[in-house]
């Protein structure tokens, strides 16, 4: 059952600047070239804008079945501690200077707020650890996300996002029986 999702799209003022501006590029770069060669210019600046942002809002938030995927992470629901919606001045104090640098961090330049998640189980394995487990070099280069002494996620709806991890959390504590 998905409690909370999320995909972390750029928004649509991203699209329209990025755009603006390889436009404006190709227009600068394309004088004096052939039309094809400008054409191909024109499409080719253009694209990679549209690849870098399209990228960009590929990962999702979510939260189901006792766990928290972030982006190509995952954490148990009962891995996690002390779970805090960030304002902006605490998410760019922790993403900065003040952090861990052996966080988990999922953040993208667009959103400002965070949710702070405590990792109360360190050396917790994910699914993909337990997959490369039997690969031992990869293993050993690969640090798993759970073994981060917390994950920092941003979000658009913080308090939100906080709720469902409590919400899943008090109901896999039960016993998967639904919370009401």
């Amino acid at each position: 059952m998905r409690v909370y999702h999320e995909r972390l799209r750029v928004p649509f003022s991203w699209w329209l600047l990025g755009l603006a501006t390889m436009l404006l590029l190709a227009t600068e770069v394309v004088a004096g070239y052939a039309w094809p060669i400008a054409v191909a210019i024109y499409v080719v600046l253009i694209g990679l804008v549209a690849a870098l942002l399209w990228s960009w809002s590929r990962p999702t938030v979510l939260v189901s079945e006792g766990e928290l995927r972030a982006g190509p992470a995952c954490l148990p629901l009962d891995a996690v501690g002390e779970v805090t919606a960030l304002d902006e001045a605490q998410t760019r104090s922790l993403r900065g200077s003040r952090g861990d640098p052996a966080a988990f961090l999922l953040m993208r330049p667009y959103l400002r707020q965070a949710v702070y998640v405590e990792v109360a189980t360190p050396g917790a394995e994910t699914r993909a650890h337990r997959r490369l487990r039997g690969f031992r070099l990869r293993a050993e280069t690969t640090r798993p996300a759970a073994a981060a002494p917390y994950w920092l996620v941003c979000t658009r709806h913080p308090a939100e996002l906080v709720a469902a991890i409590n919400g899943a959390r008090a109901a896999a504590r039960a016993g998967g029986a639904t919370m009401g």
